[in-house]
């Protein structure tokens, strides 16, 4: 059983957008006065979709309109940036192409485009993406087991296949640890780990093979702190939350799932959800005082409503229990204390810890 946020000590703002809401991301800007967040959104009505640019200011409250990219299909997978003086946004689409929106950083302006057509990257419509944090370079992996480096310019974009697994494999979800180095996810709570500079395919891998209930599982989100980056921390099916360490690497740390327990060596471990979780992060706003061999706490979102904290060998901490699936959410790098998250039922809501 999870504990429940002190609503005192936060504050939950809720906007409703009138369209159905992919994914939600903060946009990196350069002034400490201007909050914008980028949102994928489709519209059933007109079979339409959209990358809109949104304002929010707390004092007065508002959320308001800026600008939008009309998406020739649904958006995939949604990333932000920053890139030297401009922020960026990294899209993918069901219909298989890539986007890269530049916008200014001051006013969030979006001022130019580029794109790889569909089907040069993937052939399938559930793909993922990544991009490098202050970089140029851009992670994409899909349900046809293909990855891809796709590096961006100023008004052009170099791209190349680092590897085709013919469909033997599948991966979907991808996060960079380095300039040289990312994991993957996929099936079977699969998980790989890559390193550039050692081509031909990933360096190293993880099978979930440990508990039959996740044989069949999906890895959805991944991330990797920067100040430990031999650890992946993975969400996905059954509300499984594992952390995977290089140092051990056939041993999975579990934080919170249904199957937790079932041959893991973690059978204290108190789940937060039994429904997929969509996405997961790193929880910086919270200070661990854990020593290295402790896995740093986590945020997650998951179908059945939940946006909650989990902390190796703590009660998880609910944040918000919504009536609807949370898809996705964003913790802000600048202000870690502001959460942005998407709900089903065509909203946005953003939380404020105190």
């Amino acid at each position: 059983m999870a504990a429940t946020a002190n609503s005192e000590t936060s504050q939950i703002h809720r906007f409703h957008q009138y369209k159905y809401v992919d994914a939600v991301r903060w946009l990196p800007v350069l002034s400490a006065f201007n909050r914008f967040a980028v949102l994928a959104t489709s519209d059933f009505d007109s079979n339409l979709s959209f990358i809109e640019i949104h304002s929010f200011k707390p004092n007065p409250l508002s959320f308001d309109f800026q600008s939008s990219w009309t998406s020739p299909s649904p958006i995939s997978s949604l990333k932000a940036s920053q890139f030297l003086q401009n922020s960026i946004i990294a899209a993918t689409t069901s219909s298989g192409s890539l986007h890269f929106l530049f916008a200014d950083s001051t006013d969030a302006t979006l001022q130019s485009e580029v794109s790889v057509p569909e089907n040069e990257l993937h052939s399938v419509s559930e793909t993922c993406i990544d991009l490098m944090d202050g970089g140029v370079e851009c992670v994409t992996v899909g349900d046809d087991g293909k990855v891809n480096l796709v590096t961006v310019g100023n008004s052009n974009l170099n791209y190349r296949r680092l590897f085709d697994s013919g469909g033997l494999v599948s991966y979907t979800a991808v996060k960079w640890a380095s300039p040289v180095e990312f994991a993957t996810g996929g099936y079977g709570f699969g998980l790989h780990w890559w390193d550039q500079r050692k081509p031909g395919g990933p360096v190293s891998q993880f099978k979930g093979n440990w508990d039959k209930n996740l044989n069949s599982g999906i890895v959805h989100s991944i991330d990797i702190h920067p100040s430990r980056k031999h650890t992946c921390l993975a969400g996905g099916s059954l509300g499984t939350v594992l952390a995977w360490d290089l140092r051990w690497q056939q041993q999975p740390i579990i934080l919170s799932g249904t199957g937790a327990g079932d041959g893991a060596g973690n059978s204290a471990v108190q789940s937060i959800s039994e429904s997929e979780v969509w996405e997961v992060q790193y929880d910086r706003c919270i200070k661990s005082n854990t020593s290295s061999t402790r896995i740093l706490p986590a945020m997650i979102c998951s179908e059945d409503g939940i946006l909650g904290v989990i902390e190796q060998g703590e009660e998880p901490i609910e944040l918000l229990a919504e009536p609807c699936a949370i898809n996705s959410f964003d913790i802000d790098q600048h202000n870690p204390l502001d959460v942005i998250c998407s709900l089903e039922w065509e909203s946005v809501a953003i939380l404020t810890r105190q």
